[in-house]
């Protein structure tokens, strides 16, 4: 009997706690001097089963209203404690009407489960409404904040408007939302312990003003690099003879920090499987910094087609390393389309005879009036080779 007691106890402990709790209320105020301890037994036996309701709820409505696997919600749960569904379905709401698709709600919800227990009406609105008025598209805010859910929960007037304020004084409104767009981070952790030294240091190195705007609207996550680390992608790019007044300089920044550092050093390898020296990478780096940060497979699609198919040498594409940056569809193919109609016509003797620069470089209306109108009397179907519009053989 007793044990039926205890099990009777556990299954209606719960509903009984109101009752409990006005019971044990009424007997301390009123004085009495011996309580009973059957009801504060049940009700620390309520608190325990409250405890663990609570998360059962949450894992519940992690799953079943914000798509999350049972595997993640257990993980989220832990980190936001729901006792009813109002002020969550009220955060998902205000999501979905600024755009965010139910995968990225999903995703934020995630990572960043806290933010549904933000106030709605007085948290989320006004932070996401100020996001807008800075020029912030709605869909490069719904994947920002995909990405970075942290955005939400970081305050809007000790973090982010003064980090904003910061921001404005240097850069145009424009670059302020692209800062945002590629920086997120710097909204997140502010900018007085990262962003501020580091302008500070490049200021005294002798950088001007509109390359330190270009570097933080461009590449703001080489100012969130450690200090010391900071400092070494400086005195590693100085090194290597660029210069602080121009942009290749943040462009080398760039691609000797983290990641990117990583893909410079592989592309490297690449480089030289195609025949050049290490010399030959390091004045291409120097030339133009982002040639060594490009895909592989887009490198190994621009140095297979430069050299296998038209007949450049390796070497030659080192002298002018921003061609592999260019869009093979449409600009290198066409163009070189051109070249190898004149090369058959007889009218360019070879190959070598035609620069990568003097072909790719210049806009389009140069490279008509160089290569094409220029020997549109020989061959009139040039522009037609050039546009696609007709096959090599069919000329």
């Amino acid at each position: 009997m007793a044990a039926l007691y205890k099990l009777k106890s556990l299954r209606f402990g719960y509903s009984q706690s109101s009752c409990i709790v006005a019971s044990t209320t009424q007997r301390f105020v009123s004085g009495d001097p011996q309580p009973s301890l059957f009801p504060l037994q049940n009700l620390l036996l309520c608190r325990h089963f409250t405890s663990e309701i609570q998360p059962k709820f949450s894992v519940n409505y992690l799953i079943n209203s914000c798509g999350v696997s049972p595997k993640n919600a257990i993980s989220a749960s832990k980190r936001v404690k729901l006792r009813s569904p109002e002020r969550a379905d009220a955060v998902l709401t205000v999501l979905r009407n600024h755009g965010l698709s139910e995968t990225q709600i999903t995703n934020i919800v995630r990572n960043r489960s806290e933010v549904l227990q933000l106030d709605p009406e007085e948290t989320l609105l006004p932070k996401l409404e100020f996001f807008r008025s800075i020029g912030v598209s709605r869909q490069d805010l719904a994947i920002t904040l995909s990405y970075i859910p942290q955005l939400l929960t970081t305050s809007l007037e000790n973090r982010i408007v003064p980090t904003f304020n910061f921001l404005s004084s240097l850069l145009s409104e424009k670059n302020v939302a692209s800062v945002l767009k590629h920086g997120s981070w710097i909204f997140v952790e502010g900018h007085s312990k990262k962003v501020e030294p580091k302008i500070r240091i490049l200021r005294e190195l002798g950088m001007p003003q509109f390359c330190i705007s270009r570097l933080i609207a461009y590449y703001p996550c080489t100012l969130m690099l450690k200090p010391e680390e900071f400092c070494q992608v400086v005195g590693e790019v100085k090194k290597m003879g660029f210069d602080l007044g121009k942009v290749t300089f943040l462009t080398a920044m760039r691609a000797l920090c983290g990641k990117s550092k990583v893909r410079c050093n592989r592309n490297q390898e690449v480089y030289k499987s195609w025949g050049w020296s290490e010399d030959d990478a390091l004045t291409a780096f120097r030339k133009n910094p982002q040639c060594m940060i490009t895909s592989e497979e887009k490198i190994m699609q621009v140095m297979d087609f430069l050299v296998n198919k038209m007949g450049w040498r390796s070497t030659a594409i080192a002298k002018y390393p921003i061609v592999v940056c260019y869009s093979l569809e449409k600009r290198i193919i066409p163009r070189c389309s051109v070249v190898k109609v004149l090369l058959a016509k007889g009218l360019i003797k070879e190959i070598d005879n035609v620069s990568l620069s003097t072909l790719l470089t210049p806009a389009e209306e140069g490279f008509l009036e160089k290569f094409v109108a220029r020997y549109i009397d020989e061959v009139p179907q040039l522009l037609s080779v050039y546009q696609g519009k007709v096959e090599l053989q069919d000329v």
